[in-house]
């Protein structure tokens, strides 16, 4: 397996220096994906391998805190709970960003303490999630693992990338009823990377007025809502 890196980052673990670690490939196939190229490329196109990941990752003990591990979607490959455990034995807080759909492994992470921090993309309302995931039926894999992390004592987050024409008012209510009492839940405006999945032009971002009454819906359920990169 190889990875893609980003060595600095201040943005991706919320109060770490962190670097970046992607993992190639994803079950879903959001239109909106803005790593497209990550999403559907080659492994052997990435620029790392694992002995010059954690080479780096040595080298970079005593400066970053923290590493986050995104995709893709990590827990689609095997490998992935094995390389955590590496990364967290060299001293590393650890950061997963998952879509949901592995909750079996998720909860694997969780319980032998090997994630600190877990990233949940919830992709709409649960009516409207087989179409926002590019018609992959992952609903009841997703709500399993926000089911666990409510009860969990891990810290975590969920986020929603808001595009139109996929969300309206309606759809945030929904959310914030399934994920009523998470400690944090970010709006995430969309933006257009030139590596999208499907056309540009079907997609748009939300003004920063419908951002605000959708964030108002979502505070009802969970009061620390906020937007990010707002």
């Amino acid at each position: 397996m190889r990875f893609g890196l980003q060595k600095l980052t201040l943005l991706d673990y919320p109060g770490k220096v962190a670097c970046t670690v992607f993992c190639c490939g994803c079950n879903f196939r959001c239109p909106f994906c803005h790593n497209a190229s990550l999403v559907t490329g080659r492994e052997e196109e990435m620029a790392l391998d694992r002995d010059e990941l954690f080479a780096f990752l040595r080298s970079r003990a005593k400066i970053l805190d923290g590493v986050a591990v995104t995709g893709g979607e990590p827990l689609l490959h095997a490998e992935v709970p094995a390389l955590l455990k590496e990364i967290k034995s060299l001293g590393f807080a650890v950061k997963l960003d998952t879509n949901g759909s592995f909750p079996e492994t998720l909860e694997k992470l969780i319980s032998e303490a090997v994630v600190d921090y877990v990233a949940v993309d919830i992709k709409n309302a649960p009516e409207k999630y087989a179409e926002t995931c590019g018609g992959i039926a992952a609903l009841e894999k997703v709500r399993q693992s926000v089911g666990l992390l409510k009860q969990s004592a891990v810290d975590y987050e969920f986020r929603t990338t808001v595009v139109k024409p996929f969300h309206e008012k309606g759809d945030f209510a929904a959310i914030g009823r399934w994920i009523a009492g998470a400690p944090r839940y970010f709006l995430q405006s969309f933006t257009d990377s030139g590596d999208l999945l499907a056309p540009s032009e079907t997609m748009g971002a939300a003004s920063d007025a419908e951002l605000a009454e959708f964030l108002a819906e979502v505070k009802h359920f969970v009061p620390n809502a906020a937007l990010r990169g707002k």
